[in-house]
């Protein structure tokens, strides 16, 4: 199996002589710059988490909860580092087989812009990865099953990727993270003695299902059309030859060669690189509340900007007559979100939990000035309520006109800003672990992509589509917060030039990255499960 679909041999004719210099490395002076660069992140992330704890009076009582943080740290952002060599392959295996960049430059290049693309990202596909967890998990994110949660997720999503690396597979690290959590969510629910539906928001998970469906068919026909079109409007026969051993292209093609590469690069940086910002935050949440669970950077105004939103939504809620006890209320939402049955005393309870918030940040002025004990509560009662209320809005047993769900978004919009921030280290420190991570390990993969996808070398228009389309999906995809798989996109895009091009695909990787797309999920879910299960009987 790994002479078909590793690296051992290429099945593509003729490229023996064609291919380009894939063995350089870093050099000594590299390998010391990626070493202390290794280092320096590391050390970078642990002064940050004590500068914070600081700030926020922490003072450990206990050394093993911050240990478990640290290494919960170490595994989020050696999952990122994974995804970073895992997901080169995407953009530098067209510049690299058209010649217009060195393999190493390529790759030190794709690094550069990846990071500059996580420290520019928006942030909403970080929290739309974390609604996919069970409800229960991440209000006690902090305890031993939070734990055992973010331990098997990463560490399942982090197996299965390498796994495909050394096969030499472009599989999708995005499929793989959310089957991962698709596996926690099902073995926690048996364990608790639901049924296993009841642990995954089934209608997110079915919303960024379809984004990773489609988006692989999108690119292939896309990139398809996009490279037809430029043979009918640009007939430059250079755009359609096998580019020459060593010989760069023209200077017009090699500049936008290594645009699509620079914006492939940026857009991945951009949407993957939110997968793990979002698990940091939850780690940091459950082990450090005080200092990382409530938004205390939050404008002047914002104590009474959210009053006035839920003084309006509340009048939209209709609250009963005699208020419902905090506790009581607490249940009814978290029942409601969990188990997506709508009932008598929904609103009314949402309505109660928005007051009761409402009433606390009042009370203390500002996020900033919520007690160190009471910061946790605040932040799971606002993480209940803008859940419930983006479920009410699409809940039409709930009967809410279009007015209602306007007075319900703003301040659903007020209780994300308290809680939905990722302070600038975890930016810089996933940027960091990802954009390193694409200088190594890149080789299997870009051969793959590079060699073993069609029956004839990779022309420069066929890169150059290929590209574009890959970088105009993510980039959709990124301002709609939904993750779609780089790696599928890119390489249907490049089978889809080839089918266009009538170059004839390598049936046998072909058959490999369908195989791969389709067991990634069961194969994740399985193994995530199976670690957490592992993990919740070892506390």
């Amino acid at each position: 199996m790994h002479n078909t679909i590793g690296i051992a041999q290429s099945d593509l004719r003729g490229t023996s002589s064609a291919r380009p210099d894939l063995d350089k490395g870093l050099g000594k002076a590299g390998v010391f710059g990626f070493s202390a660069a290794i280092l320096a992140s590391i050390l970078y992330v642990a002064s940050s988490v004590f500068r914070d704890a600081q700030a926020a009076h922490v003072h450990p009582t206990a050394f093993l909860p911050f240990v478990l943080l640290f290494i919960a740290l170490l595994i989020a952002l050696g999952f990122e580092f994974v995804n970073g060599f895992h997901d080169t392959a995407n953009a530098v295996a067209t510049v690299i087989y058209t010649n217009a960049m060195p393999a190493t430059t390529a790759v030190v290049w794709s690094g550069f812009f990846n990071f500059l693309g996580v420290l520019m990202s928006s942030g909403a596909v970080a929290f739309g990865i974390v609604s996919l967890l069970p409800v229960e998990l991440i209000l006690k994110v902090g305890s031993h099953s939070g734990f055992a949660m973010v331990f098997a997720l990463l560490i399942a999503a982090i197996i299965w990727n390498l796994a495909t690396w050394w096969l030499g597979i472009p599989s999708s690290s995005s499929h793989t993270l959310i089957g991962s959590i698709i596996g926690v969510g099902i073995a926690n629910a048996y364990l608790e003695g639901k049924s296993g539906t009841a642990g995954v928001d089934w209608s997110k998970a079915v919303e960024i299902g379809q984004a990773l469906l489609f988006s692989p068919l999108i690119g292939f026909a896309l990139a398809a059309l996009l490279f037809l079109a430029m043979k009918a409007l640009v007939r430059h026969p250079a755009l359609y030859r096998e580019p020459e051993p060593g010989v760069p292209p023209p200077l017009w093609i090699r500049v936008l060669l290594i645009f699509t590469c620079t914006g492939v690069s940026f857009a991945h940086g951009s949407n993957d690189g939110q997968k793990g910002m979002g698990l940091i935050m939850l780690i940091l949440i459950g082990t450090v509340p005080t200092a990382y669970a409530l938004n205390r950077a939050v404008p002047a105004q914002y104590t009474e900007q959210f009053h006035v939103n839920a003084v309006a939504a509340v009048s939209v809620l209709q609250p009963p007559a005699e208020r419902m006890a905090p506790a009581a209320a607490r249940a009814v939402v978290t029942h409601y979100i969990a188990d997506k049955q709508y009932g008598p005393d929904t609103r009314h309870a949402v309505a109660e939990l928005v007051t009761d918030i409402d009433d606390q940040v009042r009370q203390y002025g500002s996020l900033a000035r919520v007690p160190a004990e009471a910061v946790k509560n605040v932040r799971n009662d606002m993480y209940l309520a803008s859940e419930a209320i983006k479920r009410l809005e699409k809940d039409q047993a709930a009967g809410l006109s279009e007015a209602d769900n306007a007075a319900l978004s703003r301040i659903k919009d007020s209780l994300d800003k308290g809680t939905r921030f990722i302070p600038t280290w975890v930016k810089v420190a996933v940027a960091l672990a990802l954009g390193l991570g694409t200088m190594i390990g890149w080789r299997r993969i870009v051969i793959t992509v590079g060699e073993k996808i069609g029956k004839s070398h990779l022309t420069y228009a066929q890169g150059a589509a290929a590209e574009l389309v890959a970088m105009g999906t993510i980039m959709g995809a990124d301002t709609l917060g939904l993750p779609v798989s780089t790696t599928h996109v890119l390489s249907s895009g490049v089978a889809g030039t080839m089918a266009a091009n009538r170059s004839g695909l390598q049936m046998s990787t072909i058959r490999n990255l369908a195989v791969a797309w389709v067991l990634t999920l069961p194969a994740s879910i399985a193994l995530a499960a199976l670690l957490y299960w592992l993990f919740r009987m070892a506390v």
